[in-house]
């Protein structure tokens, strides 16, 4: 089974910058899509960034590319979301989350991580 350890997530002041971590193994990162989704309260879930096995990365919108990278480090197989400029929209519960099918940042991944928090104040 495909397991996640999220990291990163904190509060901090609007128009700072926050980077979240996320360790899995291996075998995701050369088999499955990657993606970070975030679920704000009262929210659906929704997909933030993705990055399928050949390294194509996928954003939500442009606002969401001006502002976030999604990254990867195959040495420590780790998952990253840098994200710049932040937000009080961007207050949400963030996911790290694979799935062996196409790389749709649709909310029906396999496999997710425990969500970690994000604040941000104004």
């Amino acid at each position: 089974q495909e397991q996640w350890v999220e990291s990163g997530g904190e509060s901090v002041q609007g128009g700072e910058s926050l980077k979240l971590s996320c360790a899995t193994s291996e075998s995701t990162f050369r088999q499955f899509c990657v993606a970070w989704f975030r679920q704000a309260p009262g929210q659906e879930r929704e997909g933030v960034a993705g990055m399928n096995k050949d390294g194509l990365i996928r954003y939500k919108n442009s606002s969401i590319q001006d502002r976030f990278r999604i990254s990867r480090d195959w040495a420590k197989n780790t998952l990253y979301l840098q994200m710049n400029s932040l937000k009080p929209e961007d207050t949400a519960m963030y996911y790290c989350a694979s799935d062996p099918g196409p790389c749709w940042l649709r909310p029906d991944f396999k496999y997710w991580g425990q969500g970690t928090q994000v604040n941000v104040s104004s």
